[in-house]
């Protein structure tokens, strides 16, 4: 069962992360293509998969956020992520702000996978 939850983790993972630069370059290309309707509702799927393979994981492990520190930081930077996408794709007030908070999104995602991967809240940063 771990197995293949932590497969499904990953493929959410991968998937989210693609849809959301996919979305963030239509986003800057001022695309038509963001107001698809699939566009609005399959990140919403593949997230809420992704939420409840990382639920699934921790049942599992018995490895809990605020008790284990990669984890805490896991969950703080994907706050920090999902409120930068939001500014992205959403909020931003003008396309410069978008830009900015999209590039901020992807490099906060990029740090949540290395805290992953180091299961160290310091992330690629530990690697040194």
């Amino acid at each position: 069962m771990y197995s293949a939850l932590k497969h499904l983790h990953i493929t959410t993972v991968a998937l989210s992360f693609c849809l959301f630069a996919l979305r963030g370059i239509w986003m800057l290309a001022d695309s038509a293509c963001l107001q698809r309707r699939w566009v609005r509702i399959v990140p919403h799927v593949i997230d809420a998969v992704l939420l409840a393979s990382a639920l699934g994981l921790v049942a599992i492990l018995h490895q809990y956020p605020f008790v284990q520190n990669w984890l805490t930081a896991k969950v703080l930077g994907l706050v920090l992520y999902v409120i930068l996408g939001t500014i992205a794709l959403k909020r931003g007030s003008t396309k410069t702000v978008r830009a900015m908070a999209w590039i901020a999104a992807l490099i906060v995602f990029g740090y949540i996978v290395s805290v992953a991967l180091t299961h160290s809240p310091l992330g690629f940063l530990s690697w040194w």
